[in-house]
């Protein structure tokens, strides 16, 4: 399964919709060139849904961690939501559930948002 993307902006945050497997970091160039221009023109929120989400390995890994340090440097946050367990199993053994928020579904995700406003 390709990897693809969604990039769904509204008033207060945005809500990236990312699908299929993300394992060259080639797939993911034109999501992180959007990403650089909503971060570039204020503090962005981003809800990274992984409904469709199926594998990653490492560069996987290191695209969400690029877009969190993206979103916190322009003074806004990231969060994970519904995400698959095989990724919840990959972020429990590289300890990254400790630098992620991970929240059930979307409506979790935009309250934990809310709250760090």
């Amino acid at each position: 399964m390709e990897f693809s993307y969604k990039i769904e902006e509204k008033s207060d945050r945005v809500v990236l919709n990312i699908a299929g497997n993300l394992i060259e970091k080639s797939q993911a160039l034109e999501m992180m060139e959007r990403i650089d221009e909503l971060s570039a023109r204020h503090a962005v929120n981003i809800i990274i849904d992984m409904t469709g989400f199926r594998y990653m390995n490492s560069t996987g890994l290191n695209v969400l961690i690029q877009i969190l340090t993206k979103t916190r440097k322009s003074g806004g946050d990231a969060v994970l939501c519904c995400v698959p367990d095989n990724i919840k199993s990959l972020m429990l053994i590289t300890k990254l559930n400790n630098v992620f928020t991970i929240a059930d579904n979307e409506a979790a995700a935009g309250k934990v948002l809310a709250k760090a406003v």
